[in-house]
């Protein structure tokens, strides 16, 4: 992993989470940019370390990133049963616009890539409603052959944008799958971002919870109750947190 990291990485049920606040992840993030390298930041929430312990080759591949960051209240609950406690939850939405909101003062390129026809371009729209300063220099919706030609005319579109940041809002694993597998062939890109539904977020395609939900760490809750249809990947939250109390008595903290 890169040099840039903070020192603390917490391992969550397998997977190294970087001990960081939202406003150190930015930290470290801008600090990306400035090199010439490329950088991967992924943002495990607890479904996604759940399905990380069901399926060994996801969690290697979350593993291969520069930066791990705990998305959720379920994966700082987790790190609490275990001992070892994470300051914060980091949304990668959040992180996602801290870095959108400072884009433009920086001269920061930020291209768009995922989402249903037409959200990444609302997304923008609302966004800039936010921060008039900025503008994305490019933007592709999620729906394309993830390899053969059509990935190809793709990457030759970001390619031509030449944006330094990628945000890849593919859902898991595809955009996991995607940033590795194409991550040398991105010459400008510094840093890509797996963002999940982020895209859907900033154009208020799915609402955010209300703060008061956010504040007791049920957004989960409420997003269930806004989409019924999510019960079976939510049914992941009791397993983890179960199975985290129980991995917890079975093996201690000296295995954290």
């Amino acid at each position: 992993m890169t040099t840039n990291m903070p020192n603390q990485v917490i391992e969550v049920r397998g997977i190294p989470i970087h001990n960081v606040t939202l406003d150190e992840a930015f930290t470290i993030v801008a600090s990306y940019i400035d090199t010439d390298t490329f950088h991967t930041v992924f943002t495990p929430n607890a479904e996604i370390v759940q399905q990380c312990i069901e399926e060994p080759a996801l969690a290697n591949l979350i593993k291969t990133a520069d930066f791990i960051i705990p998305d959720g209240a379920g994966v700082v609950l987790a790190s609490k049963i275990l001992g070892t406690p994470l300051k914060a939850k980091t949304p990668g939405c959040e992180l996602g616009e801290r870095i959108i909101k400072e884009s433009g003062s920086r001269g920061w390129r930020v291209y768009f890539l995922g989402g249903k026809p037409g959200v990444a371009a609302l997304a923008e729209e609302k966004l800039r409603e936010k921060y008039p300063d900025f503008k994305t220099v490019g933007m592709h919706d999620g729906y394309f052959q993830k390899e053969g030609a059509e990935n190809e005319q793709v990457l030759r579109e970001i390619n031509d944008a030449a944006p330094n940041i990628l945000f890849v809002c593919l859902g898991v694993p595809t955009q996991e799958t995607w940033i590795a597998a194409n991550r040398s062939k991105l010459p400008t890109v510094r840093v890509a971002l797996g963002l999940g539904g982020s895209l859907d977020s900033y154009a208020g395609v799915v609402k955010r919870a209300p703060n008061i939900f956010i504040r007791l760490n049920l957004e989960w809750f409420y997003r269930l109750c806004k989409q019924p249809s999510r019960i079976g990947r939510m049914m992941k939250l009791p397993k983890f947190l179960f199975g985290t109390i129980l991995y917890r008595i079975r093996y201690g903290r000296q295995t954290q």
